[in-house]
């Protein structure tokens, strides 16, 4: 597994930093290929705080805990983050596909973005990321596991024509669908 660590407004440790690495190093035995561990640690209001990100395979894990203690947060985070796993890599893999966790070869094409040539439109962030196919289902699963309020996916059901499902203010899940 590997380790990213970001430090906001706090300093840590050696030892904090090889106590982190030797706890969320457990969630590797959990996945089949390589994974990376992108790992924040903060401090709000007298609370520490550490975000902890799991990538595998295109798919996300992410889990925000703050205590008085940065060790016990790391403890939580990564209780939290084992559950989550759990939970998502059981329903994935038995409900929607086999092999959903499994490595797949990354696309030879990737989209360049968009340069408006009177630059009216500032861009100020850009991702990059795999799109892979998906069913609707699995779409929902990963944007919830994100916390994203939507999630652009090829639908596997459809041809695998670009998607997007997002969360409605009325609790429901939306789709829209691309037509070509």
């Amino acid at each position: 597994m590997k380790f990213i660590f970001t430090e906001k407004k706090v300093q840590i440790t050696d030892d904090l930093r090889n106590y982190a690495e030797k706890k969320i190093s457990k969630l590797d035995k959990m996945f089949k290929g390589e994974s990376v561990a992108y790992v924040t640690f903060s401090i709000e209001r007298g609370r520490h705080k550490a975000e902890v990100t799991v990538k595998n395979n295109g798919m996300y894990f992410r889990v925000s805990e703050s205590t008085s203690d940065m060790y016990a947060t790391i403890d939580s985070a990564v209780a939290a983050i084992v559950r989550q796993i759990r939970k998502y890599k059981t329903r994935l893999e038995k409900r929607l596909r086999e092999g959903a966790l499994e490595k797949e070869k990354p696309p030879a094409f990737r989209p360049q973005p968009y340069e408006d040539e009177e630059r009216e439109f500032e861009i100020v962030r850009t991702k990059r990321f795999f799109i892979k196919p998906m069913s609707v289902e699995e779409a929902i699963l990963q944007m919830n596991l994100l916390e994203h309020e939507f999630f652009v996916f090829k639908n596997q059901d459809d041809n695998d024509n670009f998607a997007v499902v997002y969360k409605r203010k009325d609790g429901g899940y939306g789709l829209i669908e691309s037509s070509e």
